[in-house]
This record gives structure tokens, sequence and C-alpha cells, in this order.
């Protein structure tokens, strides 16, 4: 693969939310789009994500009906795996390793050496996901944010094995598609989870140490400027999500201390009170 002119479909699979997300960005840009889920009732859910978020486009007056039209049906919602045949495949499944190895070993079967996998890991290094899979040079972190049809930042993280030219390629197809892309390296939590981790688990010990309750906190935070406090950000991205994402950190600096996941957090994640898509977090949702 020399450019992005040489990617002409794309495929998403997990069609969570982030995984709808991806999916409707490329398709908005004219690219045919397989979104695979194993779970027919995530596909369904699926399809009602996207008709949502692309009649809010129109409501806003972003499209108009006819592009919505032509942008749903550019997408194509698929259970079979041997039907995922693209040039550019990226994962958005559940955050564990052996999880998205296995899927790319499968994806190989049935799809040219040259076809790109992209993993949207946000922890786990891409040398290991890579290790392994047939023709680990096309294997690289493409790391969107949520909402990733919103959120213009893309992370680009190339592993010890991942070609440099194919780096190049999809931060040239990032760029193509209205994205902010960034070149990372394959250190734990890249560029962004790294920063970001104290937003939440310093936010976490104040409240853990009643130093301030979580209102207030989110309160002082917005007024300094960020667009959300930590709790609230925390329950939008999912609180579960958000926990696994410091873990991941946490072990991956071997228990460093200043990423110590929060007591707190544990007992939302045990509770099931994950965050928006649950009705609560550390806040309640109607």
């Amino acid at each position: 693969m020399k450019n992005i002119n040489d990617i002409k479909k794309i495929a998403v699979v997990g069609s969570g939310t982030m995984g709808v997300g991806i999916a409707q960005v490329f398709a908005q840009y004219n690219y045919p789009v397989i979104l695979f889920d194993v779970n027919a009732n995530a596909l369904e859910k699926a399809k009602n994500i996207l008709n949502k978020n692309l009649d809010f486009l129109v409501e806003k007056s972003k499209i108009s009906a006819e592009e919505k039209t032509n942008i749903y049906n550019r997408v194509t919602f698929e259970t079979q795996a041997e039907q995922v045949i693209a040039d550019f495949i990226i994962e958005a499944i559940i955050e564990n390793e052996t999880a998205k190895k296995e899927l790319f070993k499968s994806l190989a079967n049935y799809n040219t050496p040259d076809c790109i996998f992209a993993t949207n890991t946000s922890t786990i290094p891409i040398t290991k996901i890579a290790n392994g899979i047939p023709n680990p040079e096309r294997v690289l972190g493409v790391h969107y944010f949520n909402p990733a049809h919103i959120m213009k930042l893309v992370e680009i993280i190339a592993g010890v094995q991942t070609d440099k030219n194919i780096a190049q390629i999809c931060y040239d197809l990032m760029k193509h598609i209205g994205k902010t892309p960034i070149m990372a390296s394959d250190a734990p939590g890249f560029i962004v989870n790294r920063v970001a981790r104290h937003y939440y688990v310093e936010s976490l010990k104040i409240a853990e140490e009643n130093i301030s309750n979580i209102e207030t906190i989110d309160i002082l935070m917005e007024n300094a400027g960020f667009k959300m406090g930590p709790f609230k950000l925390m329950d939008l991205i999912g609180v579960d999500v958000n926990f696994s994402v410091t873990n991941s950190i946490y072990n991956l600096f071997y228990q460093d201390a200043k990423f110590r996941p929060s007591r707190i957090q544990q007992q939302l994640v045990d509770a099931g009170n994950h965050g928006r898509k649950t009705g609560k977090g550390f806040y309640e949702y109607k």
C-alpha cells in the first residue's frame, strides 16, 4: 500500500458507541463501510444510534435529508467475519489484549497481507497486540476519542514492527476525514491517557479524602476552563471504561502510586453504575 488512494473500503469491528462513531465519520467522507459485530442485537442498536446522530446533523442543517440517506446507505451491517474484507480495518471491541489478537488473526484469513489492521486501544501496547499477527508490520494504533464522530483528535501509534509508511498513510487518512492526527510512541497510555489520567485520579483522591464533594470539584474545574468536570466526563466516557484504563496504566507503570485506581470508582463499577449509559454513575440520569 503506497498512499491513502489505495484505501477504497473501510471495516469497523465493534458496534458500540465508539464503533458507530468511527463508521459514521468514514461514511460521511464517501467511504463504503462495513460495521461488524457478532451480536445482531448490538447491530440493531448501532443502526438506531447512527440514525439518531445523522438526524441531529439534519436538524442543525449540517447535512441535508438526502445526504443523510446517502451516508447511512454507505454503511453495511454485518455479523459474519468472513464478510469483513477491506483495505483498512479498525477494531473498537473490548479492551482485552487476547480478544484483539484473536480478532486480527481471524481477519487475516480473509484479507490480503497489505490490509491495514488498526486498533483503537486506549492503553494496550501496540507491539504486544501485533506480536503473532500475520504481517505485523501492518498493525498499528489509531486511537479515537469519545464521541468519535465529534472529537477531532486521533493518536497514531506505531509499534516496534509497524511499517513507518503505514503509520504515515493512516496519519494522512485521518487528515483526509477531517481529524487532527498526532504521532505517539508506543508507551503506556500513549499521550492523552497518560496526561489526562491525573485529571481523574487526583479528583478522585480529593473526593476519597473528603476534601470536597464531586459537584464542587466539577464546578471548580469547569470554572478553571475545562469544558467538563472530571466526574461528569467519567460518566460520559463510562465509569467502567475509565476505571479499566486507569488499572491498565497503573500496571504498565509497575503499580506506580501516582496512578493508583480509586476505591470509589471501583464501587461504582461493582454496582453496575457505569455512568450515562446505565442511567447512574457519579450522577443520576433520567
